[in-house]
């Protein structure tokens, strides 16, 4: 536990637990509207805010997040108009993004090396500066992630529902892209601009798992991405490893983990009928003006009791028998 006292470790730390809360906060909403790609698309967008930093001598961070804020909502106005589909525009995020931020990187005479700092994370060599402004942005992000998440969801879940209730969908869908941009460039210093997609989605698609509503599921996997972010960082401290890489496979691994469990919930809550004849049945009795046809599919529960099938109706059970049923 030596490594609690060191103060690298300290803001390694602090950046992980931020990371984990709100990169899945804001993947909530980005699974709901079947764009769980977004984050990579745009990480590959920071990448040009990067170069574009180390061309003009400037903080890559802030200007990280402005290139991809403006070149997300850019996208999302063009898809919504209709000008271009939404996997032309991830395409465009993805190979225009990366090459122009090689390019600016080498004109600047930055090479690749520099890059893999930001684009699979450097988490242990977060300065104080770096926190602060990762601390901001994602405070920003978590507030509207949690104060607009009635809105938010209508939105994300049904556009035409959302329009004939008043909200302005435009201006939500903006906000989520925006949000999901700034996101992205706050978790290029912990997992890396190629990595945090996996953090924004992973942790939700667990979460799916083991839980049932929205709410209920942006909180669960925001827990499961702060075990993810904590626990990969003290591992990569322990075991010399990447951390964006360790944290994302615990993520993962976190994902296969909820297959047997989500099985076992699932039959824990399926609803138990057990039927126990303390005595037989005293007469053979004939139910009467019985007009419903009993048979696979009716509606009706059909339970298997001493080889053959009864069917729940009315509070009785009811068993074929010849041309007739018989109730008991």
């Amino acid at each position: 536990m030596e490594w609690l006292g060191l103060e690298f470790m300290q803001r390694a730390l602090l950046a992980a637990l931020i990371t984990g809360l709100t990169a899945p906060a804001i993947g909530t909403y980005l699974v709901q509207r079947r764009l769980s790609l977004l984050g990579d698309g745009l990480g590959h967008l920071a990448v040009a805010g990067v170069g574009l930093a180390f061309l003009t001598g400037t903080a890559p961070l802030p200007l990280a997040v402005l290139v991809c804020v403006l070149g997300a909502v850019g996208i999302e106005l063009l898809r919504e108009v209709g000008r271009t589909s939404g996997d032309v525009g991830l395409a465009i995020l993805f190979y225009g993004g990366l090459s122009g931020g090689l390019l600016l990187a080498s004109l600047a005479g930055q090479g690749t090396g520099t890059l893999s700092a930001y684009l699979f994370g450097s988490l242990l060599t977060i300065n104080a500066t770096e926190l602060w402004i990762i601390a901001g942005l994602a405070a920003v992000v978590l507030l509207v992630c949690l104060g607009l998440l009635p809105q938010l969801f209508a939105v994300s879940a049904d556009e035409p529902f959302a329009r004939t209730i008043g909200l302005p969908v435009r201006v939500y869908n903006v906000l989520v892209v925006a949000l999901a941009a700034v996101t992205v460039t706050v978790s290029m210093r912990t997992v890396g601009l190629l990595l945090v997609s996996a953090l924004m989605v992973v942790p939700v698609a667990t979460a799916n798992h083991l839980v049932i509503g929205f709410r209920r599921s942006m909180l669960t996997a925001m827990a499961l991405g702060v075990v993810a972010a904590v626990s990969g960082t003290i591992g990569s401290y322990e075991f010399d490893t990447a951390p964006g890489a360790l944290i994302v496979v615990i993520a993962i691994g976190l994902f296969a983990l909820s297959w047997p469990v989500s099985l076992l919930l699932a039959r824990r809550a399926a609803p138990a009928i057990e039927l126990v004849d303390d005595q037989p049945p005293l007469q053979h009795e004939v139910t009467e003006d019985h007009p419903h046809v009993h048979a696979e599919g009716c509606g009706h529960l059909a339970v298997t009791h001493g080889g053959h099938v009864d069917y729940i109706h009315d509070g009785h059970r009811h068993a074929v028998h010849g041309g007739h049923y018989d109730e008991h």
